[in-house]
């Protein structure tokens, strides 16, 4: 982390937030063996400039990952910008253009990533519903508010995509709708003959509440599933911990990949004024988030399981 000569206020949150994430218990990821990916929506990340100490807190948390699923990245890259030099020049980020109208916000969705840890396989793109030909035009019958992203990754001998969405709010029966859509188009592309990988991790701010409700079942309807690692996870991710917006799922060819650890780091911990003594509760969300990073630590290393299926025929 190359935090440079920061103000002395600034170096003390610092402190607060390194125990904070220590308490997380996130395990240290190891080059061609294991990769730490998180999915974590920052709040209205870009629509107004954040202050120097929550440019320097943002990036101590994202470098505890090596690939993270940046959601509410605004069409304002600057404050991005301020966050790469921190977390060193090894950092990169792919992200797809922002929607200017009302249902887009403006948003974009990234993916920041340590390419000493992962490199980017060349795909990038948004997701797009199917289309119906209407007179001479191809269009869809139901849209993304937010065009999901999807981009390809390989970390050791692991190649993998992923895909990051932010799902709308608006009504339930919408909210059921959108993720209805979203279910169908990545089970589309998993039977894609030509498909860049067969492992898919899809993760984001799903506007889901809880894990036995109707808009989780819609998600998960084609055999989307939690990683073991997040089975029992008892808590959500927003600051309450109490509701489960942000997920992790994935459809993988080694599910065992998928049970190392994860959790949610709490950088919040039931008290904003130790990080922003001047700020309120409402006004901290704006600086930092009113969303945890939700997090996962992948084993990468399959040449063993590779070889036992050439064994096995």
């Amino acid at each position: 982390m190359f935090h440079g000569n920061i103000s002395p206020a600034i170096a003390g949150g610092l402190k607060i937030l390194q125990a904070r994430i220590e308490a997380a218990k996130i395990p240290p990821s190891k080059l061609d063996e294991t990769l730490n990916i998180a999915t974590w929506n920052v709040r209205e990340f870009g629509k107004k400039r954040r202050s120097e100490a929550a440019i320097h807190y943002i990036a101590e948390v994202l470098g505890q990952f090596d690939l993270i699923g940046l959601v509410e990245l605004r069409d304002n890259l600057e404050d991005l910008g301020r966050v790469l030099p921190i977390l060193g020049p090894y950092w990169r980020a792919v992200y797809s253009d922002a929607i200017p109208d009302p249902g887009g916000n403006r948003e974009r969705i990234a993916f920041l990533y340590d390419k000493r840890a992962v490199v980017f396989n060349g795909l990038a793109a948004e997701a797009s519903p199917p289309r119906k030909k209407k007179g001479a035009e191809y269009l869809p019958d139901k849209s993304f508010w937010r065009a999901p992203y999807i981009a390809s990754f390989k970390s050791g001998d692991f190649d993998f995509v992923v895909l990051t969405t932010h799902v709308r709010w608006s009504t339930p029966d919408d909210r059921v709708g959108e993720l209805e859509l979203l279910a169908n188009w990545i089970e589309a592309k998993r039977q894609e003959k030509t498909k860049e990988d067969k492992d898919l991790i899809v993760m984001g701010d799903f506007n889901i509440p809880a894990r036995n409700d109707r808009f989780f079942k819609a998600i998960t309807q084609h055999g989307l599933q939690i990683p073991t690692a997040l089975l029992g996870l008892q808590h959500g991710s927003n600051l309450a911990k109490d509701k489960r917006y942000d997920q992790i799922l994935h459809d993988a060819i080694y599910p065992e990949n998928f049970s190392r650890a994860g959790g949610v780091l709490d950088f919040y911990d039931g008290n904003h004024k130790a990080l922003f003594p001047d700020l309120t509760k409402e006004q901290f969300t704006f600086q930092m988030s009113d969303h945890l990073p939700l997090w996962l630590q992948i084993d990468t290393d399959i040449d063993g399981r590779r070889l036992d299926q050439i064994i096995q025929g």
